[in-house]
């Protein structure tokens, strides 16, 4: 399951206690989840006014943080494209899995100081991943034109006879240069036709040079044959050819171009292996960032909500549970009874209702602070 549940209840004589009850209560004889005690430090207050505003605050921007790491982790899974499995190995936080860093959560003093106001790091939070959310769009967009661009030219360099490029496949020698009256046109034949074309192409129109059909190239339905004919002859025989299934391909032949064009594949591709690299580095770095930040954003929400709850002085245990997947509903009638007495109406609201004050739009409502972290952040199943 990388689904985790953090929520907080009041302490009792003691924080202590608090914990001990829920051990009790979950994992003692029924081993509904895995739990953990998550750290939060002692945070300035402020005001009840700024905390009831804090909250709705908080809540958007959780729902923007989790936005921007979600499509930092799906763009390194489209950016890793053959090797999708690494991606996992690729999303670190702290340089550790991300269960590993929920379940030992150390608030990061050095990025989000603690003598702050809360108001104050939120904002610290938000102008850190806005800018990830910005440059992200700047560098993917960056990354898929590339790619694009390389993606149509490989795309010409392949498919069917009757569309791809030719310019790998013919020579100089294969054709009649420079000439007055002489040209070679190159005709696509399917396979089941090689016998007509060899018996007709010669008649198909007047002057056409015999015995000049050569075939250049063959892939899995058609083959790719020159023939020289003189240019007056050109339209009757294009018309001909295509009353007899075989189909005349455009093409001139220029050195110059085709040399562009490899060229530019060249080049396309050894852009997108030097971009590569720096790319996914940055992912990760800035994946775990975003991570990090989002954690501390749920950690944030937890002290707000318990002291909004729960009052002053602040005294609440903030908890982190890994349910079992077969148990959760279990789970949820046993944490019920366990803090129902903290707010009797609690168990009648839904999230369908709108109360003034209380932010229930994204989730449902219990007599405890409760939250859900869903580690699974990608759309396939790695």
């Amino acid at each position: 399951m990388t689904e985790f549940w953090l929520i907080s209840a009041p302490g009792e004589k003691t924080c202590q206690q608090t914990w001990d009850k829920l051990m009790v209560a979950t994992t003692r004889t029924n081993n509904l989840s895995t739990n953990h005690k998550f750290n939060i430090p002692d945070l300035k207050v402020g005001t009840l006014d700024v905390l009831v505003g804090l909250s709705d605050e908080l809540s958007k921007l959780d729902t923007f943080v989790e936005s921007v790491v979600k499509k930092v982790a799906q763009y390194m899974a489209d950016v890793l494209e053959d090797s999708r499995d690494k991606v996992q190995e690729n999303l670190l936080a702290n340089g550790v899995d991300l269960v590993t860093y929920i379940t030992r959560f150390q608030w990061d003093m050095a990025k989000y100081p603690i003598k702050q106001s809360l108001k104050n790091i939120s904002e610290i939070v938000s102008k850190q991943v806005t800018q990830i959310d910005n440059d992200l769009k700047a560098r993917a967009s960056a990354y898929n034109n590339l790619k694009g661009n390389l993606q149509n030219l490989e795309r010409k360099n392949a498919g069917s006879l009757l569309t791809r490029s030719l310019a790998d496949i013919v020579k100089k020698d294969d054709f009649v240069l420079d000439s007055e009256y002489l040209v070679t046109m190159l005709v696509v034949v399917p396979k089941i036709n090689y016998v007509d074309w060899q018996k007709t192409y010669e008649t198909l129109a007047e002057m056409v040079v015999p015995r000049s059909t050569k075939q250049l190239f063959e892939d899995n339905d058609s083959g790719l044959f020159s023939v020289t004919l003189f240019r007056k002859a050109v339209d009757d025989f294009r018309l001909k050819a295509r009353e007899n299934k075989f189909a005349v391909r455009d093409f001139q032949y220029n050195e110059e171009e085709m040399k562009a064009d490899k060229e530019e594949m060249t080049r396309l591709s050894t852009d997108k292996k030097k971009q590569f690299g720096p790319l996914v580095r940055w992912l990760k770095v800035n994946f775990s960032e975003a991570f990090i930040a989002w954690i501390h954003i749920k950690a944030l929400r937890v002290f707000v909500e318990s002291v909004l709850r729960y009052g002053l002085p602040v005294n609440f245990q903030a908890m982190l549970l890994q349910p079992t997947k077969k148990n959760m509903k279990k789970l949820r009638e046993v944490l019920n009874d366990l803090y129902k007495h903290l707010d009797s109406s609690a168990a009648v609201i839904d999230a369908s209702m709108d109360i003034p004050g209380l932010n229930l739009s994204q989730q449902e409502y219990y007599p405890y602070v409760y939250y859900k972290i869903d580690c699974n952040l990608l759309d396939f199943k790695v």
